[in-house]
């Protein structure tokens, strides 16, 4: 395939792209044209083979496949409805694959789509990949905040261990930290929320929050009284996730929260090298 051809289809393919209340999809009518297809019953042929592909892969269709009525132009100056079909890039990439590669231009959109599907997962990767370091990066902040709270109301730092070590405890239906550990694989010396899913840091953060509100709303003092609140708001949390199908120590380990973050930075090296280079 010539380069000004793979340019002009490339550039066709862009251009088709909508954006419909913030989510990214194309009209199957455009790419009905794009793709050289000249009748309508054709394409709608393959566009229902996409999307048995798509259940047969687990997926909802009705989250890739969207049947619409839009009004067209006819060259009276009259208008009428037609069926169209709006399509997420993952049902162009199933549609590509379903047409008939012999086509020049289905050769190219299913190189197209399935490149562009990659580079879309790989960003939802990276994407929930910050998040889960943004997430460990705030309990630490929240459980700074509590013991310093609860430091000027007589509990010391050995006791505030002795506190967290209780939510957990309330948290993981009765399995203590050093028990989870060992269950996770996480290494003695490292915290066990290094190991956690992003839900479990959050569950941990919203209860240990908790904590540090009613410390201060209820005025508590002394190691006993928040002992007792910080379980109390642990155990609310794990009910919260029963109910919702959700057993804490039943869940894996994540990766190393660190071994995350480590790579999330070289990326952001490499990603500001290139754009140095690019500018030059």
């Amino acid at each position: 395939m010539k380069k000004e051809l793979i340019t002009e289809l490339f550039e066709k393919f862009e251009a088709a792209c909508n954006n419909v209340e913030g989510l990214e999809c194309w009209s199957a009518r455009d790419l009905q044209s794009t793709l050289g297809y000249k009748d309508w019953r054709n394409f709608s042929n393959i566009i229902k083979k996409a999307s048995i592909a798509a259940e047969t892969s687990g997926e909802n269709v009705s989250d890739h496949f969207v049947g619409v009525n839009k009004m067209v132009e006819l060259g009276s100056g009259s208008s009428r409805e037609i069926q169209d079909v709006l399509l997420t890039r993952y049902a162009c990439y199933l549609i590509a694959q379903n047409g008939d590669a012999s086509k020049p231009k289905v050769a190219f959109a299913q190189t197209y789509f399935a490149v562009q599907t990659r580079k879309q997962e790989l960003i939802e990767a990276r994407l929930l990949e910050i998040a889960r370091v943004n997430a460990r990066e705030k309990l630490s902040k929240s459980e700074k905040k509590l013991s310093g709270i609860i430091y000027e109301r007589g509990v010391d730092n050995r006791s505030f261990a002795l506190i967290r070590s209780e939510g957990d405890k309330a948290l993981f239906g009765g399995k203590t930290t050093q028990f989870m550990k060992r269950r996770l694989g996480v290494p003695s010396s490292r915290p066990l929320a290094d190991f956690l899913s992003t839900l479990m840091i959050k569950a941990k953060d919203f209860a240990t929050e908790l904590t540090s509100h009613n410390v201060l709303d209820k005025d508590l003092t002394g190691d006993r009284s928040i002992t007792r609140e910080h379980v109390q708001n642990h155990l609310e949390i794990r009910n919260m996730l029963r109910k919702r199908g959700v057993v804490p120590e039943n869940l894996p380990p994540s990766e190393d929260v660190k071994k995350v973050q480590r790579r999330l930075d070289g990326e952001e090296k490499k990603i500001l090298k290139d754009l140095k280079k690019n500018k030059k």
